[in-house]
């Protein structure tokens, strides 16, 4: 159908029009000088020293695990308020992720009270996700991770433009990954990021993104080499030129685009606030500045949710959910156990979120046109 208001939306024009006819142009499409470009831009906007572009968020993820020596046995905390992709690169290293509860319905970010009580003599890492654009607590995380010898991998896939203690998110903890899916704030249409301040793991990952070769074809092409050894297991993760040119262009809009998702979370905050039915998570409680990739709501338990987004389709507004839970789906209960009620403050989001439109383009009369119909939905 075609949604009134949608769900999200991406900021492009012609300056993304012509960064791809330039590329397709040279005749050069698989990663080389334009890639270069996006990682060196992109390091100076986090203020790091390494990054990697990658074929998206969730190889990202897989890498960042695999160079931290993340193997069979081992323990990765991570939060199951997540998409799915959290959980699973810490499966394709051979290891368990061990799921923590969030701070509660008002703050959807991971616990860190709970990570600690979830670290064991197995743990070797924590997995935080940056849920929706803001920021965890990571000053306590890092507390932790520091007293237990553990790495801290940030899973900044809404992230990307938010900040924490005056530092970028994804430059906090050992290894910060992006993703730059066609909804994120930052688009490449798929594509991702991985960075670091660690020379040893940026050399790992640097050869691993390539099937563990030594050099590139760019390079090889540029004269720099006539060949080329395989010195670790290595996966194709290289992203293109075509989403390098999207994602330099995107990174120039990104801090204009973040502010209006602001201007627009402010609207909805304040319109919203006298709904009893509807909570809106992280009102006055950030920790930090967040990027407002999405706006999520938690309705009441005796407001049925799959009315609620009835509702709002009737009017034309597209909704979603994030998350179900991780460790409630089918193939988790199977490989981890039947875990239902572990972890009760995320369960109950995990009912009762509901996601709304959020995107730059949207006018003040669309925040207002949801607004009413949030409020209209909610009374029944």
């Amino acid at each position: 159908m075609t949604w009134k208001i949608p769900l999200s939306d991406i900021t492009m024009g012609c300056e993304e029009d012509d960064a791809v006819r330039d590329v397709l142009r040279s005749r050069w499409l698989s990663m080389g000088p334009v890639t270069e470009e996006f990682e060196a831009a992109f390091a100076r906007y986090l203020g790091v020293k390494h990054a990697f572009a990658v074929s998206n968020g969730t190889a990202a993820l897989h890498i960042a695990h695999a160079v931290l020596g993340i193997g069979s046995g081992d323990e990765v905390v991570t939060p199951s308020l997540t998409f799915v992709a959290t959980a699973n690169s810490v499966l394709y290293c051979g290891a368990k992720p061990v799921f923590a509860d969030i701070t509660g319905p008002g703050a959807l970010n991971v616990s860190w009270e709970d990570i600690a009580a979830k670290v064991t003599e197995k743990t070797r890492a924590i997995t935080v996700v940056h849920y929706g654009g803001y920021a965890c607590d990571m000053r306590p995380i890092m507390e932790i991770a520091r007293d237990h010898d553990l790495r801290v991998v940030e899973d900044t896939a809404h992230a990307v433009g938010a900040a924490y203690g005056g530092r970028k998110c994804g430059a906090i903890g050992d290894v910060g990954c992006f993703s730059f899916f066609a909804n994120k704030n930052l688009s490449t249409g798929e594509g991702g990021m991985i960075v670091t301040d660690d020379d040893r793991l940026a050399e790992k990952i640097r050869v691993m993104r390539s099937h563990g070769m030594t050099t590139l074809t760019w390079d090889r092409h540029r004269g720099h080499s006539s060949s080329y050894d395989v010195t670790d297991l290595g996966y194709n993760y290289r992203t293109s030129e075509v989403a390098s040119a999207l994602g330099i262009v995107q990174l120039r809009r990104l801090e204009e685009n973040n502010e209006r998702r602001r201007d627009i979370v402010k609207r909805y905050r304040r319109t919203l606030a006298g709904i009893e039915q509807i909570e809106c998570p992280f009102g006055g409680r950030e920790n930090g500045k967040s990027s407002h990739h999405i706006f999520p709501v938690i309705l009441s338990a005796d407001l049925s949710r799959a009315g609620f987004q009835a509702a709002l389709k009737e009017r034309g507004i597209q909704t979603s959910i994030h998350y179900p839970p991780v460790h409630l789906f089918t193939y988790y209960r199977r490989l981890l156990g039947d875990t239902r009620g572990s972890l009760p403050k995320t369960e109950f989001v995990g009912e009762h979120e509901v996601t709304l439109p959020l995107y730059p383009g949207m006018s003040d009369g669309d925040v207002a046109y949801v607004c009413t119909a949030v409020e209209e939905a909610a009374y029944g």
